[in-house]
């Protein structure tokens, strides 16, 4: 996985210029999330950022996150008129990033934090941050172009740790098989397996011809459910193994 903090970086950047000329009209445009305005997607990475240096904190002093901070934190927020909610997230976004930022190499080492059942150390952590990040920007941005694209530096990091990610997200497709998928910008290459009762994405075979071939970044998509026919590259086959990724990977 490549060092993931840079991406965040440029991925702050990118939102907080996208949403610096918006006006009140563009915060109550619906986004590509069902049920969410723009002004709703910027509310929920604001609290996420919330709660990251909330576990951030509770980590270098080891305790533990009250089980009601969460919801608290979402109520809050939830709460906020659009703007606020806008303008808000923005700042408190960048407050993360300069706090992970000025975390000196020892303390990034020692740090262990706990994301529920799991715990992840600091690149592990900016780079769920950075797939939650860059995501919810494409939301936004999509909802004003339809062409946008997760950036390059984005995809590199994203594709690398889609492991985790489809492990709680991917569903039973009912049938036994092998997907064979090779990725290009960059080039990796993974199997879906299916059983009729579990989905598993795993490190693919580079000997075995793939099933599906398609950018990186619409992988990155596919697995995060947000590569619907019309959000999708054109590919001259594979639109049955296509059809059936889409229904494996709803999005978490």
């Amino acid at each position: 996985m490549d060092e993931p903090l840079g991406p965040l970086r440029a991925s702050v950047a990118r939102l907080g210029e996208l949403v610096s000329g918006f006006d009140d009209a563009d915060l109550e445009k619906p986004s590509y999330d069902p049920g969410w305005d723009v002004a709703a997607v910027l509310s929920h990475l604001g609290s996420g950022a919330v709660i990251s240096l909330r576990r951030l904190e509770d980590a270098e002093t080891g305790t533990e996150m009250p089980e009601d901070f969460p919801p608290s934190v979402w109520d809050e927020w939830d709460a906020k008129a659009p703007r606020a909610q806008a303008d808000d997230s923005l700042a408190v976004d960048r407050r993360l990033l300069e706090t992970l930022e000025a975390l000196p190499a020892d303390r990034r080492k020692r740090l262990a934090i706990s994301f529920g059942p799991i715990t992840l150390g600091f690149d592990e952590s900016v780079a769920m941050r950075l797939n939650e990040h860059a995501f919810h920007t494409w939301d936004i941005e999509v909802a004003f172009d339809a062409a946008a694209c997760i950036p390059e530096d984005a995809t590199a990091v994203i594709i690398d740790n889609l492991g985790l990610i489809a492990r709680f997200s991917a569903k039973p497709a009912d049938i036994e098989r092998e997907v064979r998928v090779r990725t290009t910008h960059p080039e990796r290459h993974f199997t879906v397996r299916l059983t009729p009762t579990s989905s598993e994405l795993l490190a693919g075979d580079a000997g075995v011809a793939p099933d599906l071939e398609l950018p990186a970044e619409s992988f990155c998509r596919l697995v995060y459910g947000r590569l619907d026919p019309d959000h999708s590259p054109e590919l001259s086959a594979n639109g049955e193994e296509l059809d059936l990724l889409r229904r494996v990977f709803p999005g978490p």
